[in-house]
């Protein structure tokens, strides 16, 4: 699926089951909500936070809800795109363009980054 593909097939499926877009701030929201909901589990798989005791995404160390999460954020942001009027594409393809002219040389340049 690409990305044109997937803003329409969001799109159709709010029109066909979601009655309508909530509204852009609502969907800022609720964007924010999801990226928190990924930070957790991000945090408890990679970093030093634990799983709280109960927890049900414990028991596989958060697999399962990792993808689910991070589809949840991308279904948000495509919402926001369609009721924004943006192509997502189009502005990945001019944002990959930018940094390829502003960072070329800046990343392997980094000692940061070249220390193995």
């Amino acid at each position: 699926m690409t990305i044109q593909e997937a803003q329409t097939a969001v799109d159709r499926w709010i029109k066909e089951y979601g009655v309508r877009y909530f509204s852009e701030l609502t969907n800022m929201a609720v964007l924010t909500e999801e990226v928190g909901e990924l930070a957790r589990i991000i945090a408890r798989r990679y970093g030093e936070q634990s799983w709280k005791k109960g927890d049900p995404r414990a028991a596989d160390n958060g697999r399962q809800a990792l993808g689910d999460e991070m589809a949840d954020v991308l279904w948000v942001l495509l919402c926001l795109a369609n009721q924004t009027g943006v192509n997502l594409t189009e502005e990945l393809q001019k944002n990959l363009e930018k940094k390829t002219l502003r960072d070329s040389e800046r990343h392997k340049n980094n000692e940061k980054l070249n220390t193995e």
